[in-house]
């Protein structure tokens, strides 16, 4: 059975009093976790704040207790809501440029994100710079992954390792850790084949362990491959554990070889490494590739018997496989199987289910499925939303687009530049001017910048309607964000980016 264990990184005070019981007061870390009104507070200025002048005077008005676990809440509330990065930026420097406080590495890794989906590069160097000068530690591999992460969906493989060996005068170490995190960014962003040839270009200045072999074999779609790197890893005195395994698991189900994968479970049992639920995982999904989804199911039970428990991830597989097999009634029991185990299904379960009613063209069901989702306190992601959106676009439901779009401004999900090209598009067809116009003016509220295309569509009818104060005030808006950003940071190498770029990702979510 595998035990996971979430151990805190929440230091001691880090805070030395400054000359005021005020600003002691205001700045102290060592505090109580905040309430959750704090949060929201303070959230609320950050998203409103027109200026960082705006900013710091109502933080100062409210008189709310900035802890270091506040400023994590917010932080983490801003990411996931997709708030005004620039504005976060401002609250992360004003709450960290007082004598003796010092952010937490949550802070630190969560602004560097946000900055960085917003690509905003010049800035996280910045952040990075000043985070060197007042605590260095705080700098780690992780926070080497969450940059690297944002610089290699927009920049070449070349401009990515560039940025890498920035951090050797960044980080307090540069070690293999460090170079492990450049390996695992470049198999998620880039390719297995960009990650090999970085690997064998910068082994020489590392000593490659256990978990850089598992990083490189993660990710294989070629069984051949992955059996040649595996016997390399073994010739350099390398021994694999339970994740090594079920690289090697997961590329034989993805190619239908269950006899191979099904071998490679009988060996590690040889070898006392008992499978887990992610070695399961891949072989429910295997099961589901070869028309196999009734035996997948009773692998859920099976697994139990081994001491291991289906999780959410190894719902979703099961769910998956009857989903592609179009047998909704079976999947829609067991996701309320595994409600009934105190297993919430999460965004990626009910996708699974979007995913079928967006291709059967079934705007009944997906509009009952969003109720049932959002009734059960599940926030719909991005993909979620866009599966919505396009069947609102594709049958012309104005209010049911609107609706959504209104349930993403309240609750703060999904990705308003992916959604709102699509509602834009909508919009202007039918002649919902003002509604176009709200929504824009929303979404630049939050921090967004909407595409020039939607722009210009909306400009048109504008100008058919003689809204020509309007459309200033949209131009205004519009130029606060400019057309290109600076991506790199460096003072010699730059390159920009239209902000209307976005990819996005799925992980497998436990």
């Amino acid at each position: 059975m595998i035990i996971r264990i979430f151990v805190s990184q929440q230091s001691p005070s880090r805070y030395v009093p400054s000359f005021s019981f005020l600003h002691f007061k205001f700045f102290c870390s060592d505090s109580k976790p905040p309430l959750n009104d704090d949060v929201d507070t303070v959230y609320r200025i950050i998203t409103s704040s027109s200026s960082s002048k705006n900013l710091t005077q109502s933080l100062k008005s409210t008189g709310v207790f900035l802890s270091n676990d506040l400023i994590d809440k917010v932080l983490k509330r801003v990411r996931f809501s997709h708030g005004n990065p620039l504005q976060a930026f401002e609250f992360f420097k004003y709450t960290g440029k007082r004598k003796g406080f010092y952010h937490t590495a949550f802070s630190l890794d969560t602004m560097l994100y946000i900055l960085g989906r917003a690509r905003k590069f010049d800035l996280i160097w910045e952040v990075l710079i000043d985070i060197k000068r007042k605590d260095q530690s705080l700098i780690t591999p992780r926070t080497m992954q969450v940059v690297l992460a944002r610089i290699a969906k927009v920049c070449s493989v070349r401009e990515t390792v560039k940025c890498f060996k920035r951090f050797k005068k960044l980080g307090p170490e540069f070690d293999i850790a460090c170079f492990n995190a450049l390996l695992r960014t470049l198999c998620q962003e880039k390719s297995m084949k960009d990650a090999r040839n970085v690997y064998h270009s910068l082994k020489h200045e590392f000593r490659p362990n256990l978990q850089t072999f598992n990083i490189l074999l993660s990710g294989w779609k070629s069984s051949e491959e992955a059996e040649g790197f595996f016997e390399d890893m073994r010739e350099l005195g390398v021994k694999p554990d339970v994740v090594s395994y079920n690289c090697l698991v997961d590329v034989y189900c993805k190619g239908r070889e269950m006899d191979k994968a099904y071998r490679v479970v009988e060996k590690m049992r040889d070898e006392e490494l008992w499978p887990d639920v992610i070695t399961y995982t891949s072989i429910i999904g295997g099961l589901g590739l070869i028309g196999q989804p009734d035996k997948a199911r009773d692998l859920l039970k099976e697994m139990k018997e081994h001491g291991c428990y289906p999780d959410v991830a190894a719902y979703n597989a099961a769910i998956r496989n009857y989903c592609i097999a179009k047998r909704l009634g079976d999947a829609y029991s067991l996701m309320d199987e595994m409600a009934g185990k105190g297993l919430s299904p999460n965004a990626t379960t009910y996708n699974l289910f979007f995913r079928v009613f967006f291709w059967s063209n079934d705007l009944k069901s997906s509009c009952s499925l969003y109720q049932r989702m959002m009734d059960s306190g599940c926030l719909p992601n991005t993909q979620t939303c866009m599966f919505l959106i396009k069947l609102f676009r594709r049958h012309e439901k104005v209010g049911m687009a609107m609706q959504l779009w209104n349930d993403m401004v309240e609750k703060g999900f999904g990705s308003y530049v992916l959604v709102s090209d699509v509602l834009f598009d909508l919009l202007c067809d039918t002649g919902k001017l003002m509604d176009a116009e709200k929504c824009f003016l929303e979404m630049m509220e939050k921090g967004h910048k909407p595409s020039n295309v939607s722009f210009r569509r909306i400009k048109v009818l504008m100008e058919l309607a003689n809204k020509h104060e309007a459309i200033e005030n949209l131009k205004e808006k519009m130029a606060v964000f400019g057309s290109s950003i600076e991506l790199s940071g460096g003072e010699n190498n730059t390159e920009t980016l239209d902000l209307d770029s976005l990819k996005v990702n799925q992980a497998r979510t436990n």
